[in-house]
């Protein structure tokens, strides 16, 4: 997991670089048309179909539809918005699907979880601070992209358990070549990239099938509770790649934010594990 969200920070990072010289709609569909030739070429190589039945089912394509809008509307933020704040808000994702876990699937969550996520909110309001001279609009599109990968990741709860890591991968890049469209559809024409916007689209392409691999081996083999945490290490490499790669100097109020939703997040887990195993040891009646 950790190995993960360092792929994602730095494709990240190089999608925000590589978007200074390209549109960034050009930049997403190149990313997502070599993560889809790699996954496709592993998924042939293991003799299964990149994209079998299982993968158009009905809940297949509402986790895509998910995965389209927190790809457009993340990937517009880490153009428009600061990579340390982008990532900061996006830490925000598991407290939205532990609330929809509650409202669509009827999950049980005590007050105490409740709070966590009200906590967690309030996390990104800081980091957001509407009403302030520092408010920015474009920090909106961070949360809407928050809310999509939430979506995806609650529609991934009902996704057939026969699809492969490489279908998935399949399945995963080519909602990011969709979304890339759309945003190109919106921002104009592509250009002809030169030599460091290719070398930034690729090293980004690259981290991001890192990530998108390790990401699936860790929850597939990996036990939830324990692996999850880790997902916030991303918000450290950001802060650093952003520091460097940028000159990000995030203030007080945002670091202070980014703790928060970390806090919270942290403890909705530690939290959900504590419940489910005081659940395993309750005698039948």
């Amino acid at each position: 997991m950790t190995l993960s969200m360092a792929g994602f920070a730095i494709e990240d990072m190089g999608v925000k670089a590589a978007a200074r010289t390209l549109p960034l709609g050009e930049v997403v569909v190149l990313c997502g048309l070599i993560g889809l030739a790699f996954f496709v070429a592993v998924a042939a190589a293991r003799g299964e179909p990149p994209l079998p039945r299982a993968s158009l089912g009905r809940t297949m394509l509402l986790r895509s539809a998910f995965e389209v809008g927190g790809r457009v509307f993340y990937g517009l933020a880490l153009a428009l918005i600061p990579l340390s704040a982008a990532s900061a808000i996006l830490q925000a994702t598991p407290l939205v699907v532990v609330a929809g876990a509650a409202l669509v699937f009827g999950e049980p969550v005590g007050w105490r979880r409740w709070t966590a996520v009200a906590v967690g909110f309030v996390g990104v309001l800081m980091i957001l601070r509407p009403g302030s001279a520092g408010f920015d609009a474009m920090a909106l599109l961070a949360v809407a992209g928050t809310l999509g990968f939430a979506g995806r990741d609650l529609a991934t709860r009902a996704a057939p358990k026969i699809l492969s890591n490489a279908q998935l991968g399949v399945a995963g890049f080519a909602m990011l070549v969709i979304a890339g469209a759309i945003i190109l559809g919106f921002s104009g024409g592509a250009v002809w990239p030169d030599r460091s916007s290719t070398g930034f689209v690729v090293a980004a392409s690259a981290f991001g099938i890192l990530g998108y691999a390790a990401l699936t081996q860790a929850m597939r083999t990996g036990e939830i509770s324990v692996v999850t945490p880790f997902r916030y290490t991303r918000l450290v490499f950001a802060l650093v790649l952003g520091f460097v790669a940028f000159g990000e100097r995030p203030d007080a109020t945002m670091l202070l934010g980014g703790a928060v939703i970390v806090g919270s997040g942290i403890y909705t887990l530690v939290r959900s594990r504590t419940v489910a195993r005081a659940a395993l040891t309750v005698p039948p009646l």
